[in-house]
């Protein structure tokens, strides 16, 4: 069975954020993500990780005004300037935190910009990023998200990441895949995880409908597991669903699925 992360935004909500350490760490994982570590000093963060022998996997880069409906500003041309400060932001938290991943959210295509520009500025944008990411030895990775969650993501399908890390040209960039909203978007979940697997860099789940645990909806996860590992995937994978009840409760997949 792959390893799996907790994501503390998703899981452990029935608990302040900083308490959720703990309860990852007592529920048997061994590594946790979350959208953003910024709004908590990094030596706080540090100290939970270290203090529960908790490997953090991924954060993502600063996505603007994440309370306004912001998704990101990594295609926004008028937000050049705020998009690198954050990854110099993202980086200093990254090293703290000892995280090896950082995903960048390439946001809602911005009203009075077009494709062509907003595709520009978020091709320049990774270049960057992801330049800045290698000298510090962090990963950087784009995400497809599904369009019916948040309309007008502008990056909404695999085909386009792949197609976009081509035009960055750079060998420090990867698709972040998510099951959940690769299954909304597209299907041919196994098909694609095989051709596109080198081009992956982190994986997450939740099951559709209702972005649930695993064995709640219509994805058949306990073979989709055993085909990542006969893929020989080697990373983590990220628990990004909500429960449907509390998370403790809904985490009898894991056991299940390992059996």
């Amino acid at each position: 069975m792959p390893r799996f992360a907790a994501n503390l935004s998703m899981l452990f909500t029935e608990l302040p954020f900083l308490d959720r350490f703990a309860a990852a760490r007592a529920a048997g994982f061994r590594a946790v993500e979350y959208l953003f570590p910024y709004e908590f000093a990094k030596e706080e963060l540090a100290a939970r990780l270290r203090g529960e022998g908790l490997r953090q996997v991924l954060h993502n880069l600063p996505a603007g005004d994440w309370a306004a409906g912001e998704r990101g500003i990594a295609c926004h041309p008028n937000r050049v300037d705020e998009f690198r400060a954050g990854v110099d932001r993202a980086i200093d938290y990254a090293n703290a935190l000892d995280c090896g991943q950082l995903n960048c959210l390439a946001g809602k295509l911005p009203q009075g910009v077009s494709r062509e520009q907003a595709q520009a500025t978020l091709a320049a944008n990774l270049h960057y990023a992801a330049g800045r990411l290698r000298e510090a030895g962090i990963r950087l990775l784009i995400e497809p998200i599904n369009s019916y969650d948040i309309p007008g993501f502008f990056l909404t399908r695999t085909e386009q990441a792949i197609a976009l890390i081509e035009e960055v040209a750079s060998d420090n960039l990867f698709v972040q895949y998510d099951i959940y909203h690769a299954q909304r978007m597209e299907g041919e979940l196994a098909a694609t995880l095989q051709r596109y697997l080198a081009n992956i860099g982190h994986i997450q789940l939740a099951d559709n409908p209702g972005r649930n645990e695993p064995g709640t909806g219509e994805i058949n996860f306990a073979w989709l597991l055993r085909h990542l590992d006969a893929l020989g995937w080697k990373g983590y994978i990220g628990c990004e669903y909500r429960p449907r009840t509390t998370t403790l409760e809904g985490l009898g997949w894991m056991k299940e699925f390992a059996q």
